[in-house]
């Protein structure tokens, strides 16, 4: 078994792998007081209530944009797991070239996404995350990471409204009745949700522009599921996709 830590700026995600059979996922708060001995066993529990014997665990790896977390999950796995987790970086071996400017600055959970699609399905790709930020990433034929776009979710862009508009409502996030809303409330349902379809359209027309025609589209993060029914522009969902990819990393690097 294979300990994958996604550590992302509203939710640290947590994956089991037996293989490349992903055994069950556990999805917590991101919390930056939380000490290491806290998120220690908060980690033993899930995997002691999910029955597991911890000497069956064979390695971990943890991918992270939150720096001030990463350490405290580092020791959190070393002293309640007794492993000694890999921490991704760009300099690891991962099946793919990094044509960043800085490769430094590209997000662990981009690359690990990347290195999930490059083994999977191959380039060209374009790898929409559905996270905190939504990137948009292009991956070559070559298997060549080039960079991509990163904009605000659609959450972000729900409170930012509701924030900054004093007479108007926070709404659910879901389909309103039809396009033209006859209230307030479908009115911001659908801008919000139909406005965020065409920026999703629009970005992955553009990136086809740039990579060709046979370009394959794969969506991830939370909201890709609400997303992928709204539109045509995905072909592929991988909801779990950034675990898959730190799994693979670690088999990888694993010596």
């Amino acid at each position: 078994m294979i300990l994958a830590v996604d550590i992302g700026n509203t939710y640290l995600k947590i994956g089991l792998w037996d293989g490349d059979l992903l055994s069950t996922n556990w999805r917590l708060t991101t919390d930056y007081l939380r000490t290491w001995d806290e998120y220690g066993l908060q980690l033993l529990g899930l995997l002691t209530h999910y029955g597991l014997n911890l000497s069956a665990l064979k390695g971990a790896a943890i991918s992270s944009v939150v720096p001030p977390l990463t350490e405290k999950l580092q020791h959190a796995i070393q002293d309640y797991l007794n492993l000694d987790p890999l921490i991704i970086h760009h300099k690891l071996k991962l099946g793919i070239s990094i044509k960043y400017e800085d490769p430094s600055a590209v997000g662990t959970d981009r690359l690990c996404d990347a290195v999930a699609v490059q083994q999977k399905y191959g380039g060209p790709a374009c790898i929409i995350d559905f996270g905190t930020a939504t990137t948009f990433n292009a991956l070559t034929a070559r298997g060549d990471y080039l960079g991509g776009a990163i904009t605000a979710d659609l959450g972000i862009s729900a409170d930012a409204l509701f924030q900054k508009a004093f007479k108007l409502p926070r709404v659910e996030l879901k389909r309103p009745p039809s396009v033209i809303g006859k209230n307030t409330i479908h009115a911001m349902q659908s801008g919000l949700l139909y406005g965020y379809i065409a920026l999703v359209d629009g970005m992955v027309s553009r990136f086809r522009l740039e990579l060709g025609e046979t370009m394959k589209v794969i969506g991830t993060g939370g909201m890709v599921s609400t997303i992928a029914k709204e539109t045509n522009s995905i072909n592929i969902v991988e909801p779990h996709l950034t675990l898959d990819g730190i799994r693979r990393v670690w088999e990888m690097n694993k010596k």
